[in-house]
């Protein structure tokens, strides 16, 4: 539109151009007649004024009347061409006029036409496709035709081929954040394929672009897992990163950037109380506002494994029906290189230590949660016994997030000792093709207990001997009896030590399960343990 306005600004200037040259010209030629000498001596020498030899209008007589009027009839003629070529100018202005006219009002077709039918594009693009508006009813195999085009197959995983690229994964339609394929009842059946939003929580960081590289990578269908990111901190720099994505995500602000009134001795922890505030928003603007029903949660500083999305999608069902369920994590707090199985990329586990990291949460939870949301310190008040109500998290053993970001308001507690050396998955896992039916917790929980109790009891210094006096290739089961026997063997045996509300990190009705050179190690409490007590804090 700004090329052709430029384009009808030239040609008008162009037209008046013509018009001042005509009026000039005319202008031109009235003063040029207006200078002429007098006409009293047209011809020779001497002059016509007092003194000159002859008086004004007198001398030539006869002669000098033919030669006026002759002077005159030249000078009419003179003046009838000029007019004749002046006529032609401005019949070509007006032709050219025209001409541009009639340029202008194709141009302007041809650009209300292409606009239609890209209208018609986004149209496409964006509403599911409508039934045919005939009433007219096909024929018996047209209409057979039909009903077998229009069935989809409620076999057909979101990933028949772990090696395919995801550009050539296809892209399903959404409507009421359900996509057609599978039927309700057992999570371990098929079930209508649910849109799983990505919530990506970004503040300050321009290295969210190494986060949003990866997830549009992996993602199977554009349609089924939208990327929303959350943007808090009012950081241009990061803003313009994540608004070269384009359509690709979503991108809200967080509008409140005030400070948060605190205590004086909490004012170092002003970045706590932001990041809870901004995730209270941003859930409700997931939950409340787009109208999600589930939603997965990482950060502006985490990097996803490829199989990331199939990991959250075959145990959404799981998390609707099983009530003891609350979360679906992809974080191993204990997931570093040498303290998981490598060969095991498939093994899930329960655990009531909430990870974050990567988590999928439901709008149920959201509804109980949001009311009495925390003002700072969302993670620690999420493992307390009162939101975490006898409930558990899954998590794999090995990670299908890692953190890259090691600056924070945490000011990198934790990275350099063990959150940098995590392991990522690596194993592209086909989970919604296998029966993950072992989890649900009593079939878990009687298996759990059988393994981990059934295990030889050994001590410290039998695994730290080389294995020379261990039988077998385990597992073995290291037992502690107090906080600090604990935190003792934990540090000797390299899992994480610290304890929220009395749970260990990674922790299943108190067990730690681990590697330890190449056998399976269970750090576990005396059989019959009952509960947590939350005084190990």
């Amino acid at each position: 539109m700004w090329c052709h306005w430029a384009m009808l600004r030239k040609r008008g200037s162009l037209i008046l151009c013509g018009a001042f040259l005509f009026v000039a010209w005319n202008a031109l030629l009235l003063l040029f007649l207006w200078g002429r000498p007098p006409i009293g001596r047209l011809g020779g020498g001497g002059g016509a004024e007092p003194g000159g030899g002859e008086e004004w209008g007198m001398g030539k007589g006869k002669a000098g009347g033919s030669n006026l009027a002759g002077e005159v009839i030249r000078l009419a003629e003179e003046v009838e061409s000029e007019l004749e070529t002046q006529k032609k100018l401005l019949k070509q202005i007006q032709s050219h006029r025209s001409l541009w006219e009639q340029q202008k009002e194709s141009e302007k077709r041809g650009s209300e036409q292409l606009e239609q039918e890209l209208r018609k594009e986004e149209q496409k693009r964006v509403q599911p496709p409508q039934g045919p508006k005939s009433p007219q009813k096909p024929n018996g195999a047209e209409q057979q035709q039909q009903q077998q085009q229009q069935q989809p197959d409620p076999h057909k995983p979101l990933h028949p081929d772990a090696t395919l690229p995801p550009e050539h994964k296809p892209n399903a339609e959404v409507e009421n954040n359900e996509l057609p394929g599978k039927s309700e009842g057992d999570p371990t059946k098929s079930d209508p394929q649910p849109v799983i939003p990505i919530l990506v929580i970004a503040c300050d960081r321009v290295t969210v672009r190494r986060s949003l590289d990866k997830l549009i990578q992996y993602r199977p269908s554009a349609d089924l897992h939208p990327i929303i990111v959350s943007q808090d901190c009012g950081h241009a720099d990061t803003a313009r990163v994540i608004g070269s994505y384009g359509s690709q995500v979503k991108h809200i602000s967080q509008p409140d950037l005030s400070d948060i009134p605190v205590r004086p001795e909490h004012r170092k922890f002003q970045g706590y109380y932001k990041i809870a505030r901004h995730y209270h928003w941003a859930l409700n603007q997931v939950f409340n506002t787009l109208g999600h029903s589930t939603v997965v949660i990482v950060e502006d500083d985490l990097e996803v494994a490829s199989d990331f999305f199939e990991y959250f999608r075959a145990l959404h069902p799981f998390l609707r029906s099983d009530p003891t369920l609350w979360c679906v994590s992809a974080w191993n707090d204990n997931g570093r290189d040498g303290l998981v199985d490598p060969g095991r990329a498939d093994l899930l586990y329960r655990t009531d230590f909430f990870p974050g990291l990567g988590w999928m949460l439901t709008k149920e939870l959201w509804d109980e949660l949001e009311p009495k949301w925390p003002k700072a310190f969302w993670d620690d008040w999420m493992r307390q016994p009162e939101q975490r109500r006898d409930r558990s998290c899954v998590r794999p053993e090995i990670s299908r997030t890692i953190t890259f970001g090691r600056k924070g308001v945490s000011l990198g507690q934790f990275f350099d000792q063990y959150l940098r050396y995590i392991k990522l998955n690596t194993e592209f896992v086909p989970f919604t093709t296998r029966d993950l039916s072992y989890l649900d917790r009593k079939h878990y929980d009687e298996s759990f207990v059988k393994e981990v109790y059934g295990a030889p009891l050994v001590k410290l210094e039998e695994l730290h001997g080389g294995g020379s006096s261990l039988k077998g290739a385990g597992p073995f089961r290291v037992q502690y009896s107090s906080r600090d026997s604990f935190k003792g063997l934990a540090r000797n045996l390299g899992v994480m030590d610290d304890l929220k509300s009395g749970v260990p990190r990674a922790g299943y009705r108190g067990v730690v399960s681990f590697m330890s050179r190449g056998r399976r190690i269970y750090l576990a409490p005396p059989e019959g343990w009952t509960h947590y007590d939350t005084s190990w804090s």
